[in-house]
């Protein structure tokens, strides 16, 4: 059996500033805190107050071209921010 702690993307410390966006709140400028393959920590006190599951677009901000718009689902929540999965085009 493997470490039930291991994650199938390991996290790489990453801050860069994003926009997250959802018809719940508008939009909000945050900033990730880790980021791996499969998905991105994002800190902001609004952000708390998403659900599990729901779907949110990012954007990340301050590239010298535009970032394409990513959909992210709501894997975690905790008082800090939200840990959003990147939803793979199929």
């Amino acid at each position: 059996m493997g470490n039930p702690n291991q994650r199938q993307h390991p996290r790489a410390p990453m801050k860069c500033r994003i926009r997250i966006t959802h018809e719940s709140f508008g939009e909000v400028f945050a900033h990730t805190r880790d980021l791996s393959d499969g998905g991105v920590y994002v800190k902001h006190p609004q952000l708390t107050e998403l659900q599990l599951g729901m779907i949110v677009s990012g954007q990340v901000q301050d590239l010298p071209i535009p970032a394409p718009v990513l959909q992210m689902e709501v894997m975690r929540v905790d008082g800090e921010g939200v840990g959003l999965r990147f939803i793979q085009d199929e």
